[in-house]
């Protein structure tokens, strides 16, 4: 069988926002915060940006405080103990996402998950999904000394899938993640469809590429195939 061609040698994906719309978890984790103190839950639609900053995007977004705050500390323990239970309820793939990873497993493209989620969370999450029995590497943000935007947790997913950083393709959708992609020697893929919740636009991230659906990826990984 005739394998389809790529100019990359390996793929790697954020993952919340990126591979997985995790956000309807981690929003219900933020807002069990806010109920528990007798405050009303904000709405889906306010929190959902800020899921790509994990425990510390979602308390900023419910009480307005940041890691410095004194009461920081207690609401983030608090918020992973809920979302530790609670982590595969509404999170689900992308459309389009199974299809891509399928693609690349025929093709015998290695691809890789590079989260800045800590490995307690990460490894249930993609293991449920399905994902990381099938990924060349899955690197959480507790794996290595530095979480992204440095360089050095998607040094470490290449690595283990040996594959040649410099024909890597780092695909995420915060502006942090096309920083640490870009640091590694990958090209970059700003994921527009992903949270996204960052100051600048997707377009001011300076990445390779910038993609609306997980249909237009798999145009870039496999350039001119049917």
């Amino acid at each position: 069988m005739h394998l389809i061609q790529s100019p990359y040698r390996g793929i790697f994906f954020d993952l919340d926002g990126t591979l997985a719309d995790t956000a309807p978890d981690l929003v219900a984790a933020a807002n069990q915060l806010l109920i528990a103190r007798k405050q009303a839950a904000l709405p889906y639609e306010i929190l959902r940006p800020r899921a790509s900053a994990g425990a510390r995007g979602l308390i900023a977004g419910a009480f307005g405080i940041n890691p410095e705050h004194p009461d920081f500390s207690l609401l983030r323990d608090e918020f992973f103990t809920n979302y530790e239970k609670a982590l595969l309820v509404n999170s689900v793939l992308f459309d389009g996402i199974d299809e891509l990873l399928n693609q690349l497993d025929q093709a015998k493209l290695p691809w890789g998950i590079v989260t800045n989620k800590h490995e307690r969370f990460t490894h249930p999450l993609t293991e449920g999904m399905g994902l990381r029995q099938r990924a060349a590497s899955t690197v959480s943000g507790d794996t290595t000394p530095h979480a992204k935007p440095h360089p050095a947790p998607i040094l470490h997913a290449a690595k283990l899938a040996k594959v040649d950083p410099t024909k890597g393709l780092y695909v995420g959708d915060d502006i942090r993640d096309i920083v640490a992609g870009k640091a590694a020697g990958m090209k970059t893929v700003a994921a527009a469809y992903g949270y996204c919740g960052c100051a600048e636009p997707p377009e001011a991230w300076g990445a390779d590429f910038l993609v609306k659906t997980p249909q237009e990826l798999m145009e870039i990984i496999f350039p001119g195939q049917p």
